[in-house]
């Protein structure tokens, strides 16, 4: 398998991309790689070219860049150059740290959509308390409006990612709403309700409230992006905000409150470690053509090896032809 790597994107690029790829690459001896940037910039961190493959740009997309403009005028850029590889079959699959909305737009329409799939959709890992595994859920973020086959079809591909990479054999399926009830919501959530019960082979187990989602109600939670990406800011922001303040009041309430904060370090550091999602890897483009992993930009080498690791077992599942002939076989309407 060859894995294209945008090597400009992120905050800490290309080192903690190079980093990466070599853990990887050390640790999978079926992996390859071809890095698109800077060749300077990443020899500087490249021990050895092992399966390793740089092809040369000094040019970036940066975050500030509008997305559809910046796939448009700068095709020479490391994003543009490695989702066109995977395009003309130099490489398996693509990972990348840079501009999410530049991502979807190159995912979309250099790599193309997935048979069968009408919109791609963003899909994170997030963490379930007490467990080993977390839940996916999807869309984050990449369509703000859906249709109810949109959500068929965000289910059919989020249970296959479940079973094949994160090992469970029958994935529950959600739908967030804003009740458990059947008929809650809206016209759409009531008929994506009616529609995700009549799916075949799926574990539908009907509406997922957002203040239970962390307690594993389902493997797979769907929602329109809009939703989506509110919900995961909404979890990240309030677990950050309360790790920090809950610092800051043990380490300012005189002695006693420091020897408690000392006492209670073990436990302190297990909250911590719940909401440190970098062994998931990263958030998944699902439903372009080959698999596309976009971590977020402050990652460090360890989250791009896990998404390294992630892609891998995407491919050698085969998930994407198991989607595909699954749709084959069970077309979903277009409403």
């Amino acid at each position: 398998m060859k894995i294209a790597v945008d090597a400009m994107g992120g905050d800490h690029a290309p080192r903690v991309l190079v980093e990466g790829v070599q853990r990887a690459r050390d640790e999978y001896s079926d992996l390859e790689f071809i890095l698109f940037g800077d060749e300077k910039a990443i020899k500087k961190y490249l021990q050895d070219s092992d399966r390793i493959e740089i092809v040369h740009t000094t040019t970036q997309i940066l975050g500030t860049d509008e997305p559809m403009k910046a796939i448009r005028q700068k095709k020479d850029s490391s994003m543009v150059l490695a989702a066109q590889a995977v395009k003309d079959g130099q490489a398996d699959a693509m990972i990348s740290l840079g501009n999410s909305g530049a991502l979807l737009a190159a995912g979309i329409f250099v790599v193309g959509r997935l048979k069968h799939i009408a919109r791609p959709a963003l899909m994170p890992t997030m963490p379930i308390l007490n467990q080993e595994h977390g839940f996916v859920f999807l869309d984050a973020g990449a369509n703000a409006e859906v249709k109810v086959s949109y959500l068929q079809q965000w289910a059919v591909m989020g249970s296959f990612y479940v079973k094949d990479v994160m090992n469970i054999e029958h994935p529950r399926v959600g739908l967030l709403n804003n009740g458990s009830e059947y008929d809650k919501g809206d016209k759409l959530h009531q008929e994506a309700y009616q529609a995700l019960s009549e799916l075949e082979g799926i574990n539908f187990v009907g509406n997922v409230e957002a203040d239970q989602i962390l307690t594993g109600p389902a493997d797979v939670v769907v929602t329109d992006g809009f939703t989506g990406n509110a919900v995961l800011k909404s979890l990240e922001g309030t677990a950050s905000t309360v790790i920090k303040e809950l610092k800051i009041s043990l380490l300012n309430n005189g002695l006693r409150a420091k020897i408690g904060a000392l006492l209670a370090k073990p436990a302190l550091t297990s909250i911590k470690s719940l909401f440190d999602v970098s062994s998931y890897g990263g958030a998944v483009l699902l439903g372009t053509k080959v698999p596309i992993v976009k971590s977020h930009g402050s990652s460090d080498a360890r989250t791009v090896y896990y998404a390294l690791a992630q892609l891998r077992m995407m491919y050698n599942k085969k998930m994407l032809e198991k989607v595909m002939n699954y749709f084959d076989q069970e077309p979903v309407n277009k409403n």
